[in-house]
């Protein structure tokens, strides 16, 4: 059975990615300059063009699915991870057989027409909750992963009696085929650029543009515009609706390329109340300007091997990763990087956890936008919602500190 679900409108919502067909065609280089004029994210958020006229594909409505616990998931990666120490970690309320005491529900999302279109999720939380509405937090998994693999923080998060929600990111999970889905779908986009599958996909809807559409968009930042964020957001959507949920209390984290995710989505959707990316955020820009790019890129090296070979390069070196970011991300390395999003996020909670020794998210990367973030959370008089914790000696990795630490802000701010 197949259940629909209204979708409201988002109100403070972006609209801010209208101009990606200008960036791919050289705009990013002007942006830079303009983004440091931006008086706060209100006008980021507000300002905004028609929408596109065309999309890659249709928006259909919000639809509830059922389906199975996936017994047998899909890792991108070999050989397959069985156990994380840092998850396995995670604070968790003292219940006797507390797997049994778990409800856990399978779906599927439709959040548009196509194969993408139909997001998988995983929600565990207690059979048995004195309260009527309980904070919810989303977790997202990293690289060549899925949302089983994230299973003993749903678990461990459930027993403190939130709702513990995980879903799979595009090209990952029941939303691969093979061992190299994820691989081949950054191919993909270099050669077609029709699709977005680094970041943006799970974040905002894929789209095409004509030239018309955006021209207007050689305008202040202000103006630029978008459609929607998507998969989040329509998740977002679901959970407000849920009448065990309270609204104002949906918190949002992830490693890796879920650290990612989750720094985007609350830059873009203000119903994620609490964020707490780990590993994820780091200075793309920077990256490229001080030579710091190898470790990121080898993450996904295929689609930069690609778009050497087609450049004429012999080697892959920076003007190949900024064409490679323009073209599968617009604006990841230029506007909506962490200087101009991060401090969006002011004033609702966010605790960023990296590494020191993190070579895809290097510390002296985010020095800019930490500075930016303090700054607006200052104005906004909430200094105290703004933290940056630095791990001494760890690489890219998830530890049981930062667990620990992303656990402990959730309750901090969700649990008042």
């Amino acid at each position: 059975m197949t259940n629909i679900i209204s979708s409201s409108s988002i109100s403070p919502l972006i609209c801010f990615f209208v101009f990606f067909f200008w960036l791919g065609h050289g705009g990013a280089q002007g942006i830079q300059h303009s983004a440091a004029a931006i008086n706060g994210a209100d006008k980021i958020r507000s300002q905004f063009l028609h929408l596109p006229r065309t999309r890659r594909s249709p928006q259909v409505p919000l639809t509830v699915e059922p389906s199975k616990p996936v017994r047998h998931p899909l890792f991108q990666q070999v050989p397959t991870p069985t156990f994380s120490e840092a998850m396995e970690s995670c604070p968790k309320a003292d219940i006797k057989n507390l797997k049994e005491q778990l409800k856990e529900e399978n779906f599927y999302l439709h959040t548009e027409a196509g194969e993408q279109g139909r997001l998988p999720v995983l929600i565990l939380s207690l059979k048995d909750s004195k309260q009527k509405r309980r904070p919810a937090v989303v977790f997202l998994h990293s690289t060549n992963k899925n949302k089983e693999w994230v299973r003993p923080l749903l678990e461990a998060y459930a027993s403190r009696e939130y709702i513990a929600i995980a879903i799979d990111s595009r090209y990952h999970g029941e939303r691969a085929h093979n061992l190299t889905t994820y691989r081949d779908a950054l191919v993909s986009s270099w050669i077609k650029g029709d699709t977005m599958p680094f970041l943006f996909d799970t974040v905002i809807p894929p789209f095409s543009f004509s030239l018309v559409d955006c021209k207007s968009l050689f305008l202040p930042f202000s103006s630029y515009c978008s459609k929607k964020v998507w998969d989040l957001i329509k998740l977002a959507d679901y959970l407000t609706q849920r009448k065990d949920i309270d609204p104002k209390r949906i918190g949002i984290t992830g490693e890796s390329l879920g650290g990612m995710h989750a720094w985007f989505v609350a830059f873009v959707d203000t119903r994620y109340a609490v964020a707490a990316p780990i590993i994820g955020v780091q200075g793309f820009r920077w990256a490229i300007d001080n030579d710091k790019w190898q470790a990121r890129v080898d993450s996904i090296k295929a689609v930069f091997e690609e778009a050497r070979v087609d450049l004429g390069k012999s080697a892959i070196d920076k003007e190949v990763v900024k064409k490679v970011w323009d073209r599968i991300a617009p604006g990841l390395a230029s506007i909506f990087d962490s200087p101009y999003s991060i401090p969006t996020i002011a004033p609702r909670p966010l605790l960023i956890l990296n590494g020191a020794d993190d070579p895809r998210c290097p510390l002296d990367g985010i020095k800019t936008p930490t500075k930016r973030a303090r700054k607006a959370y200052a104005k906004a008089h909430s200094s105290n919602n703004f933290k940056l914790i630095v791990q001494p000696g760890i690489g890219h990795e998830m530890t049981s500190l930062m667990v620990k630490e992303a656990s402990d802000w959730m309750d901090r701010f969700l649990k008042q």
